[in-house]
Order: C-alpha cells, then structure tokens, then sequence
C-alpha cells in the first residue's frame, strides 16, 4: 500500500514544481503583478483549481522555498553539536549553506532576476517583508525552546529581530555587490563578513544569556 502513497506524493511534489517553475519564468519575463494566476495554469498545463491547491496565494508561488528556509534555521538550532551554542550555530548555518551553495545564499546573474523581481512589486516586497518578521518569530520560539524558556522570553525575541536584521543587510548587500563586480565569490564574501559583523554585535547585546 506504500508504493501507490508515495507515487501520489511523487506526482503532487512534481506537479507543485512544475507550477512553480513556470510562475517564475512568467514572472521574471513580465514582472509579477503582470502574472495572473490563469496564465500560470495555462503554462504549466493544469487547472487553475489546481494551482491554488498547491499555493494558496499567488506570492506563494514566487516565495516557493519559504518553508524549506524555516526548516533550516529550526534544525541549525535543535541539531547543533555539542558545545555549540544556539546563535553560534545560526552563524555557521549561513557558512554552510554558502559553502553548499544554497539558492538561499545565491548571489548570480540568476538570482538578480529574482531581486528584480522583487524591487518590481510592491505585493511582493510586502510579502518579503511579512516573511523576515514571520522568519524572526520562529527563531525567537527556536531560541526560547533550546533554553527551556517561555515563548515570550525577551532575550530570544531581541536576538532574532537583530539577526534577520543582520542577514538582511548582508544579503541586500551582497546583491548589490555582484550588480557592481559580477563576481559570486566577492559577493559570497561580503555577505559572510556582515553575517560574521551582526553576530558579534547579537552576541554582545545578549551576553549572559544561553544563546551566546
């Protein structure tokens, strides 16, 4: 009985892609708020029905990886080794996925279509913006539960708002840093630096705490 169950999952992941990569090839071409979710069908030959199925909201098809982003940072957390401390681990999570080259971290000519994009919508800017608080939110409740502390706890809540606020200047940065040198390492490289930057400034800010 498994077999039919993951040949189902099989052919729903595929699907999902497939709707996916063609929403970003529409919307790298004409520009998201230019997209509608009817030509998203047509082009990855499915019903519109379908497409809301798998992505609820039409933005959610552009921020595809959002959950997969989540993922990593609650694993960074609740899988660090031994000695490592929670904030520490974050740290080393935006090396690592540099080092894997993560599209999380990509900085090419690809990926600029992708800011393009962004800076083209102000739906989509929103929603980036939604996701950075969203983002701070769940590291907040990662950091309090390596702890054992309250959800609320201040400390943890001070610490993730100053790292999204860190990564994001690193990688805002690091693309604006490709645009000018076209180079992918020198742009890795600037955004590891600012990374490296707002971790010793998060780790000052909440000395004496366990996520230091």
């Amino acid at each position: 009985m498994s077999k039919p169950s993951d040949l189902r999952s099989r052919k729903r992941l595929a699907t999902r892609q497939s709707i996916s990569n063609a929403a970003t090839r529409l919307f790298h071409e004409h520009g998201f708020d230019h997209v509608t979710v009817d030509q998203i069908a047509a082009a990855a030959d499915v019903g519109r029905m379908t497409v809301f199925n798998h992505f609820p909201r039409k933005e959610d098809m552009f921020f595809d990886r959002d959950e997969e982003g989540r993922e990593a940072l609650r694993e960074a957390i609740r899988q660090r080794a031994g000695g490592v401390s929670p904030l520490e681990a974050l740290r080393l999570l935006a090396h690592r996925l540099v080092a894997q080259g993560s599209p999380f971290v990509e900085f090419s000519a690809q990926s600029q279509a992708f800011v393009r994009t962004i800076e083209g919508s102000e739906t989509l800017k929103a929603r980036a913006r939604a996701i950075r608080d969203e983002l701070a939110d769940l590291v907040a409740g990662a950091l309090a539960e390596s702890a054992n502390r309250e959800t609320a706890d201040v400390d943890a809540q001070l610490a993730a708002s100053l790292l999204l606020a860190a990564w994001t200047v690193a990688y805002l940065h690091a693309h604006r840093t490709f645009r000018q040198t076209q180079d992918t390492l020198v742009a890795q490289k600037s955004f590891l630096s600012l990374v490296d930057q707002g971790a010793a400034g998060i780790a000052a800010a909440v000395a004496d705490t366990p996520y230091v």
